[in-house]
């Protein structure tokens, strides 16, 4: 066990041995009778403890490290291995705390960490770069409490290959393996913040429901998280606590827990076996009443989990969207407003009333990256503040209150109509422009759409866009040279319509641009081009009648382009995920 320096003509002969030894830190480990050399790269400071140093377990059978002249066969050996150990061993790079992954050293990552999630980004996506800092402080957490859980980080639009493999199509991508399984990762399905994405982890690997025997336990809970529910339960067993332990297992991100400690009892102030949702906004803590099951216990939960009124922002998106409840109320209002708090007063109040119905949402009208939502909604700054609704079911449907008034009886009633179904669907429309015939591609607004697309003489072609979208106006020259292809047509017309300011109820456009075809005849029919976007492929299209490159309305896949995705996943929008082409 006691270091011997090599004299210095045996440090010329190893040294001569590669040029690359003098950047290793070598150290001989005994392994019962035979030796192993494991090295690492230097990391740029000096080891000068252990650098060209050799530890050996005492014994005679190594005599050539202290005759310096015969070169030692043993040494040379161990040498040679020491640079293969060194790129097989080499450690996974870290940013703040974070590991950087790559094809290469994917498989490596998994072995070593187990449980491991891993987000897919670009470098230009404006979601991944607001993630970063809550990804980072997440990893951050997790090391600092020693777990084995790790985070990490895949650049997809390098590692195009891993990417994929799994089925990345959209940024930020964000999937969890478990137990060194690469074959089926579980997605990421709760929020954006670092407690949500500790929490969800936790959840994932740990027991769903944790036992509480102290009441410094019951307390740290609380104070850890926005949201914890505790069971008091004096028998584990019971019907009712394993009905809350099913509830749990349902729900990723939120930390459920369980006591059956008299303190803990006496603590907050429960005499009964009974479920306490705790909170660190709005009343604080919510007491289940009822028959105690799964379904009854779940719908607790998500009445409860978030603020009466929750604030749009980059954070809070996936919570809003991903949630069971889709029907959502706006109010846009800048926050700078001299009667914000009166308004949101107003706006919280009538909340009350439809918890687990109705998402209660606000906007900031101020804020830059909320402008595409008002767009959406067909609104402007000036006209704030505004209340609208919208339902994301199959079909997203907005609805707009008779009365500007924002005061608690309005929006009540405006939301009482509404779930008695008396409400007719808000469609927004331009003017028709008054020279919307005048160029070969003509403009259709929603006060002109029906006479002109569902003409029984005509074959209207109409592409449906947005402004901003880049795949648009990548098509925008294509389109209108179709145009002045057919501007004499006397049966066929090509057409388009800004869907970003018009609506019709014939037609739900889910992203950019939406090309669809309206043959002639009394049948009203719809067929979706998905043909390629050149001027002989439509051409080829409309000569056809609509058959080559075409689909009925209704058949096309539900997920968004692959292309669209991966490269501008701001310039399409999917009901199930957002309001608004913003995410």
């Amino acid at each position: 066990n006691t270091p011997v320096d090599l004299k210095p003509q045996q440090q010329q002969r190893a040294d001569s041995l590669t040029p690359s030894v003098s950047t290793c830190s070598a150290t001989l480990v005994a392994v019962d009778t035979k030796y192993l050399l494991l090295s690492r790269p230097e990391t740029g400071e000096k080891n000068t403890r252990n650098s060209h140093r050799l530890h050996r377990r005492p014994t005679p059978q190594l005599p050539s490290l202290r005759q310096p002249n015969k070169p030692s066969t043993m040494l040379k050996f161990l040498l040679l291995c020491s640079l293969a150990a060194a790129g097989s061993r080499a450690e996974i790079a870290e940013e703040e705390d974070v590991l950087v992954l790559k094809k290469s050293n994917f498989d490596e990552a998994l072995q070593a960490h187990p449980n491991i999630l891993v987000e897919f980004y670009a470098p230009w996506c404006g979601h991944c770069k607001a993630l970063a800092p809550e990804y980072a402080k997440a990893a951050g957490m997790l090391k600092a409490e020693g777990s084995e859980i790790r985070l990490g980080k895949v650049d997809a639009t390098e590692e195009t290959e891993l990417a994929q493999e799994y089925g990345v199509r959209g940024y930020p991508t964000i999937k969890f393996f478990k137990g060194g399984e690469k074959e089926s990762p579980k997605e990421y399905s709760a929020g954006r913040q670092a407690d949500d994405i500790v929490s969800w982890l936790k959840k994932r690997t740990g027991p769903a429901v944790a036992t509480l025997n102290e009441v410094t336990e019951a307390e740290s809970l609380i104070a850890d998280n926005e949201v914890a529910v505790i069971g008091f339960f004096k028998d584990a067993n019971s019907e009712g606590a394993k009905a809350y332990e099913k509830a749990a297992e349902a729900i990723d991100d939120i930390p459920f827990a369980m006591t059956s400690n008299d303190a803990v009892y006496s603590k907050f102030e429960v005499s009964k076996d009974s479920v306490v949702l705790f909170k660190k906004f709005d009343e604080g803590r919510n007491t289940f009443d009822g028959e105690l099951t799964k379904e009854k216990l779940l719908a607790f939960v998500k009445a409860n989990q978030l603020p009466l009124v929750i604030e749009f922002t980059e954070q809070t998106a996936p919570k809003i969207f991903g949630g069971d409840i889709k029907s959502h109320i706006l109010m846009f209002l800048p926050k700078v407003a001299s009667d914000f708090q009166d308004k949101m007063d107003q706006f919280k109040k009538a909340a009350e009333g439809f918890k687990g119905q109705i998402l209660f949402i606000f906007i900031d009208s101020d804020v830059d990256d909320n402008q595409r939502i008002l767009e959406f909604f067909g609104l402007k700054k000036e006209e704030c503040p505004a209340i609208r609704l919208i339902t994301l079911e199959d079909e997203m449907t907005k609805y707009k209150p008779e009365s500007d008034a924002i005061t608690a009886e309005s929006i009540t009633k405006f939301c009482t109509l509404f779930t008695e179904g008396k409400l007719k669907p808000h469609l927004m429309s331009q003017d028709v422009p008054e020279d919307w015939d005048k160029t070969p591609v003509k403009v259709l607004v929603g006060k002109n759409f029906e006479e002109v697309a569902f003409d029984s003489s005509k074959n209207v072609f109409v592409e449906f866009y947005a402004p901003w979208c880049g795949h648009c106006k990548q098509l925008a020259p294509i389109w209108d040279k179709l145009g002045e292809k057919y501007k004499d047509s006397a049966d066929t017309i090509v057409a388009k319509m800004d869907s970003t300011a018009n609506e019709i109820e014939a037609v739900k456009v889910h992203s950019f641009p939406t090309l669809k075809f309206f043959p002639a005849g009394d049948e009203r029919k719809v067929i979706d081009y998905n043909g390629e976007r050149t001027l002989e492929g439509f051409t080829k299209f409309l000569e056809s009648g609509g058959k080559e490159g075409g689909a009925p309305a209704g058949d096309e896949d539900d997920e968004l382009d692959a292309e669209v995705r991966s490269s501008q996943t701001d310039e399409t929008f999917d009901r199930s995920r957002t309001i608004a082409a913003k995410l």
